[in-house]
């Protein structure tokens, strides 16, 4: 049975205990599909049951601040509280060091690099042969960064990859027309780089965010093992992350050039 301190029952409010602990017990696993799914990539070290028990505590913590009156489903809302609370406890964790932070600006300053150059995306090996590393050695660095993009393409959505409505409706309907504007222009320009991205790396991000498998169903499917479709995956993200950058920093210097 799941408890929790007077202090959280109290701000439950009228809620029957009994309908209280029925909610959290319906939808206990998706505390633990989720956590999974973060925990698939990150490094090894970092426990999986340290990731359950901040997804639980996101749980609770949604079952007790649910309006029904938004016209919102609990399970959406959950699914963002809890995604939102194990996020919450890897960032107080620090459990990715700034070395890894640093190989991974490397990574992606020679993807634009590189890009430049060629006028297309680079393959593994030449980013490898860019920072003087074997294609192995490179590959296994990948491996190893596992984690350092979450959140990073994904703020304000849900695992679903789904913006969470329950938070951010009242927020979009205060938005003037440049920020959704901007809103609509991102997700466009996300689109495309998506599409700049090799088959392998386009089919390995569909099959994990579209398709919601986790990295071993992918590797079955794609008949490679579970570390590679990690490292590959790992390398589409930096890809896509460096491309935002770029988008990023190109708006706002035409924004600050005189009109």
């Amino acid at each position: 049975m799941l408890t929790t301190t007077p202090k959280t029952e109290e701000r439950s409010g009228t809620l029957d205990p009994l309908e209280r602990e029925r909610l959290l017990q319906e939808n206990l696993p998706e505390v633990r599909y989720i956590a999974r799914r973060i925990h698939d990539r990150l490094p090894s070290h970092v426990p999986f049951d340290d990731l359950v028990h901040a997804g639980i505590l996101g749980l609770i913590d949604a079952v007790d601040k649910y309006d029904p009156a938004r016209n919102v489903q609990l399970k959406s809302y959950a699914r963002f509280r809890i995604r939102g609370a194990i996020l919450d406890s890897l960032r107080q964790m620090d459990w990715s060091p700034r070395a890894l932070r640093r190989q991974a600006r490397r990574i992606e300053e020679a993807q634009r690099q590189l890009a430049s150059t060629l006028g297309r995306a680079a393959s593994e090996a030449e980013i490898a042969q860019h920072l003087g590393m074997k294609l192995e050695e490179y590959q296994q660095l990948l491996g190893e960064l596992r984690g350092l993009d979450l959140g990073s393409l994904q703020a304000g959505a849900n695992e679903d990859g789904q913006e969470n409505q329950h938070v951010s409706v009242a927020a979009r309907e205060d938005e003037n027309p440049f920020e959704q504007y901007s809103r609509t222009e991102m997700r466009a320009f996300l689109a495309g780089a998506i599409e700049e991205l090799d088959e392998k790396e386009r089919h390995v991000l569909g099959l994990y965010y579209l398709e919601e498998l986790t990295m071993k169903e992918v590797g079955l499917i794609l008949d490679i093992g579970e570390s590679r479709v990690s490292q590959i995956h790992t390398a589409a993200i930096l890809r896509l992350r460096s491309r935002l950058r770029e988008k990023l920093q190109g708006r706002n210097g035409k924004d600050t050039k005189p009109v």
